[in-house]
């Protein structure tokens, strides 16, 4: 007899204490949090805020966010990343009033010709068997939407899902649908 794969279990509801337990106000440390910023980091300033919808459109209060991205120029942490930028981030949604999360970071560069500027993002909450994949794209970067290899994959009817909405000059808003006719587009990986 070979031993098959072990299924899936559901995820949390944990992340606070275990991942983010610094912006819970729990006395232990968090390897990200999220500012990715230090005082020396190049570029512009950017927040990144939203919020994690259930099928019902209501915010969940337990979802955890992480990002991963390159720095002004287009390098990440590690591969030549600008000092005092991490370019790894984890928010929680249950740490506002309103359930969101937010990251102050800086607006990415592009990693490679072709590629617009982006922000990985992984969703963690209740109720999924596996974390999610998905990405943030920016409104000001049309022009190389057209060109980037993983937008351009994504149905062009879906591909709004993807592009955070500019709140201010400063701050974008990317609200990630779980479900419905807005539901985010999450990739395999």
């Amino acid at each position: 007899m070979t031993a098959g794969q072990t299924p899936s279990q559901t995820v949390g509801p944990f992340f606070a204490l275990g991942l983010t337990a610094e912006q819970y106000g729990y006395p232990f440390t968090s390897i990200a949090g999220p500012d990715l910023t230090g005082p020396e980091t190049v570029g512009d300033r950017i927040q990144v805020f939203g919020q994690v919808l259930d099928g019902a459109g209501t915010p969940v209060s337990d979802a955890l966010i992480e990002i991963w991205q390159a720095d002004a120029t287009g390098n990440f942490a590690g591969k030549g990343a600008n000092a005092g930028f991490s370019g790894f981030g984890r928010a929680g949604t249950g740490v506002h009033d309103d359930n969101c999360f937010v990251f102050q970071t800086v607006k990415p560069g592009i990693i490679a010709e072709g590629h617009a500027p982006h922000i990985n993002v992984i969703v963690f909450m209740r109720g999924t068997l596996n974390h999610l994949f998905t990405r943030i794209y920016f409104p000001e970067d049309a022009a190389a939407h057209a060109a980037d290899p993983v937008l351009t994959a994504v149905p062009r009817d879906r591909r709004a899902t993807l592009i955070a909405t500019a709140d201010s000059d400063r701050a974008y808003r990317f609200d990630i649908h779980m479900q419905g006719a807005h539901e985010t587009v999450f990739f395999d990986l």
